[in-house]
């Protein structure tokens, strides 16, 4: 059974909320890594905000992409070690 749209939509948005929330940046101020994780950081709060105008929009497809991307680039800077997450969570592929 394929997956509603909306409902995948709103939660994926919901997942990347989430995640901008938990992740913090773990290298120190004034290295270029921190630069690239606070790089990381505007672009997934950015595709947060596409997300959510698309979603206003009543265009779910672009919401979903532009909340997947976000996320995506989050998870990417937690691989790389970029962002620190609680241990317990399941929002990350660590």
């Amino acid at each position: 059974m394929p997956a509603d749209l909306d409902e995948k939509t709103d939660r994926y948005g919901e997942m990347l909320a989430d995640a901008l929330q938990a992740a913090e940046i773990a290298v120190p101020p004034g290295t270029p890594a921190h630069d690239a994780a606070s790089d990381c950081r505007e672009m997934a709060v950015a595709y947060l905000d596409d997300g959510e105008q698309f979603r206003a929009a009543d265009d779910p497809v672009n919401a979903l992409a532009s909340f997947s991307y976000g996320y995506g680039w989050l998870d990417c800077g937690v691989r790389l070690g970029l962002f620190t997450v609680p241990e317990e969570t399941e929002l990350f592929t660590v």
